[in-house]
């Protein structure tokens, strides 16, 4: 059967969707020996050769669902023009090809997805299910009560408004303090950027959760998969999303594991 070729690469589990429609535009997809760049062309995996950098794809893969704890210092990329340590690195004994599901910055560390799964991922990233993201967030100085109230009722950035949940002041010394707060959104370095706004630096960054998945007693550079009761807990949205396309998507990956 025919389908979007970003979402053949997907399913393959090569890249994430948009990353596969990125792949498409560059002129680094070729379906028979033609090179593809416009995005709309289909595709059959059970019966065209698909080719990504010149390498055939396969559809008929064992698919992973990994929980890494990410060191700082290295980037949550598949490949860096700058040659820093890059996460799947830190995956050189998982057989298949795996990407990440979202990101963590370059200094920051803890919980972080990754699955060569195209549906898990879209499903995982999809809006709707805006699951939340526990930190602990060290920064130089200390907040006043009045700068905590004014972190819960949102500071308005750029891009948007940064409105952390259920913020804590865990412990704190005579130059910094360590916070706990929720988030359920991730655009980029938004925490960072959030503090900064208000005059503080973010010395430390580390996410202990998503959703229900804890980062545990996960050494700092260790890897493990999820268990099926993980992957369903993921899967689970938030607001209680029951739209057929969700439980289809679910009920194909439940399928795999």
């Amino acid at each position: 059967m025919k389908e979007r070729l970003q979402k053949v690469i997907a399913t393959a589990g090569f890249a994430s969707r948009r990353h596969a429609e990125t792949l498409i535009t560059e002129g680094r997809v070729s379906v028979n020996n033609v090179v593809v760049t416009k995005l709309g062309e289909k595709a059959d995996a059970a019966k065209d050769v698909i080719r990504i950098d010149g390498k055939i794809i396969s559809t008929e893969k064992t698919k992973y669902y990994i929980a890494l704890n990410k060191p700082a210092g290295v980037v949550t990329t598949l490949h860096d023009p700058q040659n820093r340590p890059t996460v799947v690195d830190l995956l050189s004994d998982v057989p298949e090809r795996v990407y990440p599901v979202g990101r963590l910055d370059y200094e920051s560390r803890g919980l972080l997805l990754l699955t060569n799964d195209g549906d898990f991922a879209q499903t995982i990233q999809h809006p709707r299910f805006q699951k939340p993201k526990v930190y602990r967030v060290k920064i130089q100085g200390h907040l006043s009560k009045e700068q905590l109230k004014q972190l819960g009722k949102g500071i308005k950035l750029e891009d948007g408004v940064f409105k952390p949940e259920n913020i804590k002041m865990e412990k704190f010394n005579d130059k910094s303090c360590w916070l706990r707060l929720t988030l359920r959104e991730g655009r980029n370095r938004i925490i960072r950027r959030g503090f900064e706004s208000i005059g503080y630096r973010v010395a430390g960054l580390m996410r202990e959760s998503i959703g229900d998945l804890q980062l545990g007693g996960l050494k700092e550079g260790a890897w493990r998969h999820l268990t099926k009761k993980e992957i369903n807990q993921l899967l689970d949205n938030a607001s209680n999303e029951n739209s057929q396309k969700f439980l289809d998507i679910r009920q194909k990956i439940n399928n795999k594991v």
